[in-house]
């Protein structure tokens, strides 16, 4: 149950909605297997699920791992969720759903297993209890697609110019592009912004080339960082920059002192 709950957590954070679907153990064996799969019209896999589960928060951030997790962990499982391979058209639910199951695709990012004593016991893994008797391990296997991530993260998150990257795994956070790189005035606050984020410890990506204003905003759309800084002359005449956020498009004037500290409220 703390795996299951980490799992949602850890793919919320990461800007993806991943569905726990009951799913066959395999040849790993075990009694409960669970796999997490991101929504995307290019997945590898059909899936059919309630609509309602596509609803539930899974921020979860203040959860205590140390409290029965049990009634949470129904709060997924009493939806109809399962891939192509599980799908049970004589399931209640299914039935109950009748036109309102949603069929779409996914990509597996994520899997769990729980072994229980199925390893443990044979090759006499035991640890001793409270009272001094030894008891098999209790054992689990748990693993996240990390190369098929990217692309899954890519699928859910881009629009016609390109990759919109969630904050928490984006290489870079922010973007400052620098219009007139023949301008002193404009590579003096350029490098200086660039150095008090990097001081900060903010991942900052520093667009100096001597490209187009239109080839430099392409290019950074299409990398998809979170945050643009543009900096140009008739901006800096009234002491302002232009700050973008990729993922709604919305663009504001703000003071060259101010977007220093921004990124540190953000």
């Amino acid at each position: 149950h703390k795996m299951f709950v980490a799992y949602l957590r850890l793919f919320n954070r990461i800007g993806v909605t991943a569905i726990p679907m009951i799913a066959e153990t395999g040849p790993i064996g075990g009694n409960l297997s669970h796999e997490f799969l991101i929504l995307a019209d290019t997945g590898e896999s059909e899936l059919y699920c309630d609509p309602e589960i596509l609803q539930l928060d899974t921020e979860l951030s203040d959860i205590d791992f140390n409290t029965d997790l049990s009634p949470l962990i129904h709060r997924y499982t009493q939806y109809y969720a399962a891939t192509d391979e599980m799908h049970n058209i004589e399931d209640e639910r299914v039935k109950k759903l009748g036109d309102k199951l949603y069929k779409t695709r996914g990509i597996e990012v994520g899997h769990i297993f729980l072994f229980g004593e199925k390893y443990s016991e044979p090759m006499k893994a035991t640890v001793m209890d409270e009272e001094g008797k030894p008891t098999a391990v209790y054992m689990g296997s748990y693993g996240v697609g990390v190369s098929r991530l990217v692309g899954a993260v890519i699928e859910a998150n881009h629009d016609e110019n390109g990759i919109v990257w969630p904050e928490a795994i984006a290489p870079f956070q922010v973007a400052i592009i620098n219009l007139k790189t023949d301008d002193e005035k404009c590579n003096q606050v350029a490098e200086d912004i660039y150095e008090k984020l990097a001081h900060q410890n903010i991942d900052v990506l520093l667009d100096d080339r001597d490209e187009r204003a239109g080839v430099k905003f392409k290019d950074m759309d299409l990398i998809g960082i979170p945050w643009h800084i543009t900096i140009g002359p008739r901006g800096l005449k009234e002491g302002k920059v232009e700050l973008k956020n990729r993922r709604t498009n919305e663009k504001s004037d703000i003071s060259i002192e101010a977007v220093k500290s921004y990124f540190m409220k953000t």
